[in-house]
């Protein structure tokens, strides 16, 4: 039997039950209330992984005896664990993006969400780099020549474990910290944070690093052990609204019943406030100012923004046009410069 015919018989076997695979894992999906085409990813890596089986099945019957048989059966063997492996890595994507979707569907886009979003991509990736290390561990053995080597490999294990210990000790600490982030829930997917005085959103999670998306569209890459070994603000912890306030430097005879009835008018206004917090309060007095500070909520950090610079904004302006007398002469100012 000629090469390509027996190729051709392990597409056409392949073929079939790939189509009977995907008609299977489609029903079971939309029983689930999953999307059915979340199984197309899977079907590539099916077939190439089935194709492989049956020629190798097929090569052992019938080339045998065959000088080069050694030679190809090791192809093809090698072929199909790139192919199994490809197929796993592919299952694991698709029980994640199910996961999710029913998550979402039960409990809606939020902070739930972000979580599992968080940990099962954690957990997809370590599947992923496990099944990578077992394939190519795999493909190895199955050569006699490195088979052999591992006998005199071991007598050394000892020395050599200490050794890539040392080498590897930075890598490790990041992966487990990578791991003990998405566990211990200290932070997720979409998190306002503060971390080396910069505010931002963590936009992505992996094994040894986190990648905060700042405000001015910069991304600040952190190693995971900096999130397990240094202080840092998470705004949306256990929830997103957040609270704020603005403060203004007035003189004396600032009007503050003015300023606190357009500050309620303001807020109540826009869109940005949740109508959690509202007050205006004179928290200090000093050398002839008197300090202004506006209470002031929003449903999530970047809400927050654009309220507080809104409402400071309108304040001033509304001051600066109605009653400039009670705005303060900058040379009164704390920390002014000296001429």
């Amino acid at each position: 039997m000629q090469f390509w015919v027996v190729i051709a018989i392990g597409a056409v076997v392949a073929g079939i039950l790939t189509v009977v695979f995907s008609g299977v894992a489609r029903r079971i999906l939309s029983r689930m209330g999953i999307p059915a085409g979340t199984v197309k990813p899977t079907r590539t890596p099916f077939f190439a992984t089935m194709t492989s089986i049956v020629v190798k099945s097929v090569f052992s019957i019938f080339y045998r005896d065959r000088p080069w048989y050694n030679a190809w059966q090791f192809v093809i063997l090698a072929l199909l664990i790139f192919f199994l492996t490809w197929f796993i890595i592919s299952v694991v994507k698709v029980i994640e993006t199910s996961v999710l979707t029913r998550v979402e569907v039960r409990f809606g886009p939020g902070r739930k969400l972000a979580k599992v979003r968080t940990q099962v991509g954690l957990l997809r990736r370590v599947l992923t780099a496990v099944l990578c290390v077992l394939a190519i561990g795999a493909v190895l053995l199955s050569i006699e020549q490195v088979r052999a080597l591992g006998a005199g490999i071991l007598a050394s294990a000892g020395l050599a474990s200490v050794v890539v210990g040392l080498a590897v000790q930075s890598t490790l600490a990041n992966v487990f910290a990578g791991i003990q982030i998405a566990f211990t829930d200290s932070i997720r997917v979409e998190d306002t944070v503060v971390v080396e005085e910069e505010r931002g959103t963590v936009e992505e999670i992996t094994l040894s690093y986190v990648v905060v998306l700042l405000l001015d569209g910069r991304r600040m890459i952190l190693p995971s052990t900096y999130f397990t070994t240094t202080p840092f603000e998470n705004w949306s912890r256990r929830s997103s609204e957040i609270s704020g306030n603005v403060v203004l430097q007035l003189k004396l005879n600032a009007p503050i019943e003015y300023l606190r009835q357009r500050t309620t008018e303001l807020l109540e206004s826009s869109d940005w406030w949740d109508g959690r917090t509202n007050a205006l309060n004179v928290t200090d007095v000093q050398g002839g100012l008197q300090t202004l500070t506006i209470f002031l909520s929003a449903r999530n950090p970047s809400d927050l923004w654009e309220l507080r610079n809104m409402v400071r904004e309108k304040l001033l302006g509304e001051l600066v046009q109605s009653y400039p007398e009670c705005l303060p002469d900058p040379r009164t100012l704390p920390n002014a410069p000296t001429v």
